[in-house]
C-alpha cells in the first residue's frame, strides 16, 4: 500500500526538518504515489495527480491572486501535498492567501522549519513507496498461487467463499442476480447480522464498474462470470475503502468462482448447492446456534422463523443410489420448480451426493394457516405432471422449530426407504400410510423381529438356497393377492397346476397349513419383515 502525506511525515528525512501541517491537516491521509521537487509556478500540467511537491518557494509570486490559482491548479491535478522550505522565500510563515486558498482546496501544506535536503527526503519517500509496490506484488502473486490451486483441485463454491473470509478477514457474501445469498461465511462475525434483511440490502448498493467500494454501506464488491453472462456478485463486508491487495484479493476469487462454474457445466446450480449444503448442516445439527441457519435460509429467500415446518425426501424406486449424479441433480431442479409453482417456501437440494443413499431433499416452510397435506398433494401433483412417476415423495411430522427439523428428516427419510421398496402408488407417503409395513421396517434391527423372521422362514429360505428355487417369492405374491390362487398364477406366470403344488411343497417344507388364516396372516408378517431385515427392493 502506497505510504500516506501522514507516513512521510514520520519518517526520519523529514523530521529532521521539523515539519508543520499549517493546512489541510484533515486531507493528509492521501497516498503518495511519487515526490517531485518543483520551483516553477506552471508545474500542473506535467504531474498526474499523487505526487508530493517539495519546493524552497524561492518562485513563487508575491500577488495573491497568482498564488491562490498556484494551490488551484495543483489541488486540481490531485496533488497530494506541498512541502515549503521556511528560510529562503519565506522567513517564519507563509503568506495568508496561500494557505487560506490551500484550506479552501484541502490541499495539505507543510512547513519544514529548519533547512532540508531534497534529495534525502525524496530517496527516503521513494524507497518506501518501492518497497510497498513490491510487497504488493509479491502478495498479488501470493493470491494468484492461492487461487490457483483452489481451482485445479475443483474448491467448491463454499471452499472458494471460506477461503476468501479467511484471507481478508472480514465476512463474504456470494449472491445471484436475484440477491439471494448463494454461499456466505461471516469470519468471525455474527452471522445472523451480517445476513440480517440481505436482500433489501444488497439492492441499494450498486457501485460502478464490474469492482466498486461503496462507502455507505463499506462493501467492496465485484461482478462473477464469464463470456459476458454475469450471474452474481461476490461482496467483501469491509466497513472502510479497500486497500490494493483486498481488490486483487475479490477480483481473483471471482475468477476462480466463474471459472469453476464454467468448468462444471453439469453440475447442479449454484442455488441448488447452496440450499444442499445448508439442509445438510440443518439436519447435522451443524449450527451451534438455530438462528444462525435460519438467518442464512432467510438469506436464501426461505424463512424458518415462525413457520411450521417439515422435512421430506424424494427418492426413486428400487436399490438406493441407483439415480445418476446429474439425474438426482435435474431432479432437484425439477422438484424446486414444483414448490415454487405451490408457491411453497422450500430449501431444495441433494443430500449425500455420489453416496450410497442419495436423494433429494426438502425444507418446506409454511405459514401457520397453511396444512402440510395441501403442500404436498399440490407439490406431488406437479412432479407427476413432470413425468417424475418413479419417484416417491415421503414427508416427515410438521415442526415449529429448525431444532426439530432434523426429526422430520429422520421420519421422511425411513417412510421413503420403506415406501420405496412397496407396491404402493401414492402421491406422496407419510408415516401413516405405511401402517403395519412401516412398524416393521422401524423394528428392522430388533433382535426379537430377526428371530421371528427366521423361526418362520428359515426352512423355505434354506430350501430355496439348496434347490435354487423361488418359493419363498411364490408365497409373497400368493399373500399379497389375499389368498387369490387364479390373481397369483397370473402375477407368477405360472399355470394353476403348476401353483397348486408348489404351494403344497411351501406346505411341506414349513409345516404350516396355508389353508389356516392365522398361520398365513403370521407367514405374511415374517416376509415383511424379512424385506425390512434384508433391504432388499422387489
Amino acid at each position: 500500500m502506497l505510504p500516506t502525506v501522514d507516513d512521510v511525515l514520520r519518517l526520519d528525512a523529514v523530521r529532521r526538518c521539523r515539519p508543520r501541517v499549517v493546512a489541510g491537516a484533515d486531507r493528509t491521509g492521501g497516498r503518495v504515489r511519487w515526490v517531485h521537487v518543483a520551483e516553477v509556478t506552471d508545474i500542473a500540467p506535467l504531474l498526474r495527480g499523487g505526487e508530493l511537491v517539495l519546493t524552497t518557494g524561492i518562485a513563487l509570486p508575491d500577488d495573491p491572486d497568482r498564488l491562490r490559482a498556484y494551490i488551484a491548479d495543483l489541488a486540481e491535478v490531485g496533488v497530494c501535498g506541498l512541502m515549503i522550505e521556511l528560510g529562503r522565500r519565506y522567513a517564519t510563515a507563509l503568506p495568508g492567501p496561500l494557505i487560506d486558498a490551500a484550506e479552501r482546496h484541502g490541499l495539505p501544506v507543510v512547513v519544514l522549519e529548519h533547512e532540508p535536503v531534497f534529495v534525502d527526503i525524496t530517496e527516503a519517500v521513494h524507497a518506501r513507496i518501492v518497497q510497498e509496490q513490491f510487497a504488493e506484488l509479491r502478495e498479488s502473486e501470493r493470491l494468484h498461487e492461492i487461487f490457483t490451486r483452489l481451482s485445479v483441485e475443483g474448491a467448491s463454491t463454499d471452499e472458494v467463499v471460506r477461503r476468501v473470509a479467511a484471507l481478508a478477514g472480514h465476512p463474504v457474501v456470494l449472491e445471484n442476480l436475484s440477491h439471494r445469498v448463494l454461499a456466505a461465511d461471516a469470519g468471525g462475525a455474527d452471522p445472523a447480522e451480517v445476513l440480517a434483511a440481505w436482500e433489501a440490502r444488497s439492492r441499494a448498493v450498486r457501485p460502478g464498474g464490474r469492482t466498486g467500494y461503496d462507502a455507505t454501506s463499506g462493501w467492496l464488491a465485484t461482478a462473477v462470470g464469464a463470456r459476458g453472462e454475469d450471474w452474481g456478485r461476490l461482496i467483501i463486508v469491509l466497513g472502510s475503502p479497500p486497500t490494493p491487495r483486498e481488490t486483487v484479493l475479490v477480483e481473483r476469487a471471482a475468477t476462480t468462482l466463474a471459472l469453476g462454474r464454467l468448468l462444471d457445466r453439469h453440475a447442479e446450480s449454484l442455488e441448488r448447492q447452496a440450499h444442499g449444503t445448508l439442509l445438510a448442516r440443518i439436519i447435522a445439527h451443524a449450527h451451534s446456534d438455530p438462528q444462525e441457519a435460519a438467518a442464512r435460509a432467510r438469506a436464501l429467500g426461505v424463512p424458518l422463523t415462525g413457520r411450521r415446518l417439515f422435512g421430506a425426501v424424494l427418492r426413486y424406486r428400487g436399490a438406493a443410489g441407483a439415480a445418476p449424479g446429474g439425474e438426482l441433480s435435474q431432479l432437484a431442479e425439477t422438484t424446486a420448480a414444483a414448490c415454487r409453482r405451490a408457491r411453497v417456501a422450500a430449501l431444495v437440494g441433494v443430500l449425500d451426493e455420489g453416496g450410497p443413499d442419495a436423494r433429494v431433499g426438502v425444507l418446506a416452510s409454511l405459514p401457520a394457516r397453511t396444512g402440510a397435506e395441501t403442500a404436498l398433494t399440490e407439490i406431488a401433483a406437479l412432479l407427476r405432471r413432470q413425468s417424475v412417476h418413479d419417484g416417491v415423495l415421503a414427508a416427515g411430522s410438521v415442526v415449529e422449530t429448525v431444532r426439530d427439523v432434523r426429526r422430520s428428516f429422520l421420519e421422511a427419510e425411513q417412510v421413503a426407504d420403506v415406501a420405496a421398496r412397496g407396491p404402493g402408488d401414492r402421491p406422496f407417503y407419510r408415516l401413516p400410510d405405511l401402517r403395519l409395513r412401516g412398524l416393521l421396517h422401524l423394528l428392522r434391527d430388533d433382535a426379537r423381529v430377526q428371530t421371528f423372521v427366521e423361526r418362520e422362514l428359515g426352512p423355505l429360505l434354506r430350501h430355496d438356497a439348496a434347490h435354487g428355487t423361488d418359493l419363498a417369492r411364490v408365497l409373497e405374491l400368493y399373500l399379497e393377492c389375499g389368498r387369490n390362487k387364479a390373481e397369483a398364477a397370473q402375477r407368477a406366470h405360472l399355470s394353476r397346476p403348476a401353483l397348486y403344488e408348489r404351494l403344497r411343497r411351501i406346505g411341506r417344507v414349513l409345516g404350516a397349513d396355508l389353508d389356516d388364516v392365522e398361520s398365513c396372516v403370521s407367514l405374511h408378517v415374517a416376509l415383511l419383515a424379512l424385506g425390512s431385515v434384508r433391504r432388499e427392493r422387489p
